[in-house]
């Protein structure tokens, strides 16, 4: 059986922004054309950020899946640690603000910004 590679930003149980690695088997379709399940989506946004782009640390408002269409872009956690996202690459952002916690941008969170030349093109699906 093959599967998807799905990279998740997810709160881990200390309430900090943490990424893993998870399989999405792809048991339908044919050989020729493995699929997943249907997975149900609410909403599909696009969006452009200009050369330069970086924003403050923040946590995800709700569960969706991010796909760059061009350009590239980093994900900053609280711990200093980093991951570069180029065209055609993807994670599902999950890190919510722990129910009951007050935002603290040294524990909470990520940041983004967008890397190189090219403006940042990005699709969001919306659980």
């Amino acid at each position: 059986m093959q599967a998807f590679t799905k990279v998740v930003l997810f709160t881990d149980d200390d309430g900090r922004a943490k990424f893993r690695t998870v399989e999405v088997p792809l048991t339908e379709g044919t050989p020729e054309a493995r699929l997943s399940r249907l997975f149900a989506a609410q909403a599909l946004q696009l969006r452009e950020s200009p050369v330069g782009f970086r924003s403050e640390m923040h946590c995800t408002g709700s569960p969706q899946w991010l796909f760059v269409l061009s350009g590239a872009m980093e994900i900053g956690l609280a711990d200093g640690s980093s991951r570069v996202f180029k065209a055609g690459e993807h994670f599902y952002s999950a890190d919510l603000l722990p129910a009951g916690a007050t935002f603290d941008p040294a524990v909470h969170g990520h940041w983004s910004r967008q890397l190189g030349d090219v403006p940042l093109v990005t699709l969001f699906v919306k659980d």
